[in-house]
């Protein structure tokens, strides 16, 4: 294996830490990109990968995206990330969560770990009782914190509404038509959301039960999770896992909108133009899925109640058009703008 400095994806990463705990069964990983506005910040993901190179890319893409999504909602923290490689078919054990902790822990505060892919807020509770260097714990009615899905979907309804305003030049989502790939906690309650608004939706996930319940739920159509990235709608919003805008892929689109709430959605920075080239109207994904961070920020930061949270959430749209407007002033590509931006916050530009 390479040393973590030849990955492609390192970009001056201030700490990229390999953790095993034999006992538990822990391997996990915790790249911290940059401390320049405060304490690394970023969820941890439970995910199984065949490779477990991927594992050490995984972390450093998003968390330099975290450095960019903290510093773009005005966050005073940096950017990290938590990787857990789960065995396959293997449990996700009190003692492994505990390891986690400490791993977290023995940081000193370089991290704060939160929820991310295959983690809850009762994991949270576990590590917790192993770091202080935690957010996304339950919390009472009307504080900032807890689950940070149904913020985060709120922040991407939020953004897809501006989308559809600087694509489609109307404010409403009636009658659009929205092909929404991934229907968990994020893409479910941005599904909710729309629909109520009289959106018309094809649903996709990978967990076809799942998608079935909310399309009937919902009246909406359904599809396969990997056609739908070629299906004929106004708004492609990609709400699972990253890297699914590819050369390949954006030569098959057939939307005049991208805007959605995963991850790391541009397969390489090169896939930035393509999209700009095809007149693609695209939400970048650390701006438009920030509610999340936005929410247990505020709660390890102590700096907020819920309506603060929201407050802030809002500003999200806004902060949207300023990148696209930028965008078409300079011919610039909107990922590219928005790269920039959060650069020079983070006193990279």
């Amino acid at each position: 294996m390479s040393a973590v400095w030849d990955f492609a994806d390192f970009d001056d990463h201030e700490h990229v830490h390999m953790f095993r705990d034999r006992a538990s069964g822990l391997t996990a990983v915790i790249a911290v990109h940059s401390t320049h506005l405060g304490p690394g910040a970023g969820g941890v993901r439970y995910w199984h990968y065949p490779q477990r190179a991927a594992a050490i890319t995984d972390a450093l893409r998003l968390s330099r995206g975290m450095s960019y999504k903290n510093a773009m909602a005005g966050l005073p923290m940096g950017g990290g990330k938590g990787v857990i490689l789960a065995d396959e078919g293997g449990a996700k054990t009190p003692e492994l969560l505990a390891a986690f902790g400490r791993a977290v822990e023995s940081l000193g505060g370089a991290y704060v770990t939160a929820e991310d892919v295959g983690i809850t807020d009762a994991d949270m509770v576990q590590i917790s009782k192993h770091t202080k260097h935690v957010s996304g714990l339950p919390v009472a009615s009307g504080e900032a914190g807890g689950d940070p899905g149904p913020l985060t979907a709120l922040g991407v309804y939020l953004g897809i509404k501006a989308a559809i305003r600087e694509g489609l030049n109307t404010d409403s989502a009636k009658d659009v038509r929205i092909a929404i790939q991934g229907v968990g906690s994020v893409g479910g309650g941005v599904a909710r959301r729309l629909a109520a608004e009289g959106a018309k939706l094809t649903l996709a996930d990978v967990n076809l039960a799942r998608a079935k319940d909310l399309a009937d739920e919902l009246g909406a159509e359904l599809a396969d999770s990997a056609a739908i990235m070629e299906i004929e709608a106004d708004v492609l919003s990609p709400n699972a896992l990253g890297a699914i805008l590819t050369e390949a892929s954006i030569e098959k689109l057939h939307v005049p909108i991208v805007a959605g709430g995963a991850n790391n959605q541009l397969a390489t920075a090169a896939d930035g133009q393509r999209i700009h080239d095809r007149g693609i109207v695209y939400a970048p994904d650390y701006v438009i899925n920030a509610g999340g961070i936005i929410n247990v920020a505020l709660e390890y930061l102590g700096q907020g109640s819920r309506e603060e949270v929201e407050s802030r959430i809002h500003l999200i749209p806004g902060r949207l058009a300023e990148i696209w407007a930028e965008s078409k002033a300079s011919g610039t590509p909107a990922s590219a703008v928005a790269d920039r931006m959060a650069q020079k916050l983070i006193g990279r530009g």
